[in-house]
């Protein structure tokens, strides 16, 4: 049998291959029988750079349907597919395409001699709607391609996360992973060929990639294609879709328009949120004034989705549900000990959903995972008596703005690389918005002027900007405790005024 997730994902679609699959709004109509050629064609052009089973494929593109194509692509050819955020500049590109060693790059037509730059090895090629170097080397190429047969335990993607050290860590994932999450989700969701599935994600990571498209292509049903969020052009989206899958802030932005309501949702079955906490004034408020309950789910890049509040059944505001089927969560404490219901503890999870282990990383796999076999989350949080879960904080200080993970260490080295710094401390402080908003806290050289303007502007360029500070607040030390260790939870407190 083939484990290969195209396979898997072609035999749920193949009996719709004259429908569409993809709506682009004032854009073309993709049958899923084009995406299905595309992604053959695309194939072809990747081995012809000489590319082999098992050789990463790195893309950094715009949103498009052809670059959905390309990730199926690389799932037919037994490659090994690695979506990187847009936002992401020369420095960290530097890193992760050393780590990773793509065989090919593919990326915006305006960055390709930048990236050829970076890693000369590579072969380099460049996607945007309907152009780009892999466009013109496919077209010619066959629409049919024989689908790899691939091991349920083989490779189909690395998902990067950035590190607590500053270091990302790549999450390896397999077809297995994918698969049976996908289809876990499908049938806790209860998807099916009539929904349409408003898609406003970006598809570099879980949510908008995985999560998203493996669940309408799984089902057989439609998406309506957005290139980015816009509050108001998804409101007059919506009487067009079913579902709509989305972080926190798409629906602070749509309850920021002061006549979204019910009327808008006419059409709807189901609003699901994840990718940071979703805060229970805004679950309140989006029931009160649609009428639709909020589906919060929890997951990670290290292991697709693990938990879910139901579709029929009680969605209760400030958890994200309990285990999906297949999936064992636990809690436990410092010391392994399984905790009871109501302590907080480390959150744990175990099942097929679950990464084979970080890229190149032996060390760090064994140190993430128990003996019994469960991965270390770094989130904690608490197992309600009904076996719901609520997050009640993540450790190693990750912040979460707009549904992306900021890992302060990172952005930390850079301040204190920065002349006239001695000392800095990066917290995630509210905000409205985006959940929360990446603030820093400096400790200067005396005599030396420093502005927060300017320390803005000289991270800007060097590291995405949802990881550049919002703000930079100036002391004279940061508080430690007795063990000289930085007193984040003070600074927040000191700093974490809601914007």
């Amino acid at each position: 049998m083939n484990a290969n997730l195209y396979a898997l994902l072609r035999d749920h679609f193949a009996d719709r291959a004259g429908e569409p699959c993809i709506l682009i709004p004032d854009g073309p109509v993709v049958h899923y029988e084009e995406l299905d050629a595309t992604s053959a064609r695309f194939a072809h052009a990747l081995l012809a750079t000489g590319c082999r089973r098992g050789d990463r494929v790195a893309a950094q593109v715009d949103k498009c349907w052809e670059a959905l194509a390309l990730y199926l692509a690389c799932l037919r050819a037994g490659l090994v597919f690695l979506p990187l955020n847009t936002a992401y500049q020369k420095g960290e590109l530097r890193y992760l395409f050393g780590d990773a060693e793509p065989s090919v790059i593919v990326c915006r037509p305006d960055s390709a001699d930048a990236v050829a730059a970076l890693r000369p090895e590579a072969a380099v090629l460049t996607l945007a709607s309907g152009t780009g170097t892999l466009v013109d080397r496919a077209d010619g190429e066959p629409a049919a391609f024989d689908t790899v047969t691939s091991r349920a335990d083989d490779p189909a993607a690395i998902l990067y996360t950035s590190g607590t050290t500053g270091r990302p860590k790549g999450a390896v994932l397999t077809h297995r992973n994918l698969g049976s999450n996908a289809l876990t989700l499908v049938d806790g969701w209860g998807f099916t060929r009539s929904d349409v599935l408003l898609h406003a994600l970006p598809i570099y990571h879980v949510h908008g990639l995985f999560v998203a498209c493996h669940c309408a292509m799984l089902s057989g049903s439609r998406m309506l294609w957005l290139a980015r969020f816009d509050a108001n052009e998804v409101r007059e989206l919506l009487p067009r879709a079913t579902v709509m899958m989305g972080v926190p802030t798409f629906y602070t932005r749509l309850l920021a328009l002061p006549s979204f309501g019910a009327a808008d949702c006419r059409s709807m079955r189901l609003f699901i949120s994840g990718s940071a906490p979703l805060l229970p004034e805004t679950f309140d408020q989006f029931r009160a004034r649609t009428g639709f309950t909020i589906l919060e789910r929890y997951g990670m890049s290290e292991t697709g989705m693990n938990t879910s509040n139901p579709l029929a059944g009680e969605r209760i505001g400030g958890t994200v549900g309990p285990a999906l089927p297949g999936v064992g969560v636990r809690v436990a404490d410092a010391e392994g000990r399984p905790c009871a219901a109501g302590e907080v503890g480390g959150i744990e999870v175990r099942g097929p959903n679950v990464f084979t282990g970080y890229w190149r990383m032996p060390e760090k796999t064994r140190e993430e995972f128990t003996a019994d076999g469960y991965f270390r989350t770094g989130d904690v949080g608490e197992l309600l008596p009904n076996g719901y879960l609520r997050i009640a904080g993540r450790a190693k200080d990750l912040i979460i703005t707009g549904g992306l993970n900021v890992y302060p260490k990172e952005i930390e080295e850079r301040i204190d690389a920065l002349p006239g710094v001695i000392e800095s401390a990066v917290i995630g402080v509210p905000d409205a918005d985006f959940g929360e908003a990446v603030a820093a806290v400096i400790v200067a050289r005396p005599g030396l002027l420093l502005t927060e303007s300017g320390v803005i502007e000289a991270l800007k360029g060097e590291i995405a900007n949802f990881k550049v500070p919002k703000r930079v607040h100036f002391v004279a030390d940061l508080p430690r405790n007795a063990m000289g260790k930085v007193q984040k939870n003070v600074l927040r407190e000191q700093f974490g005024s809601p914007a």
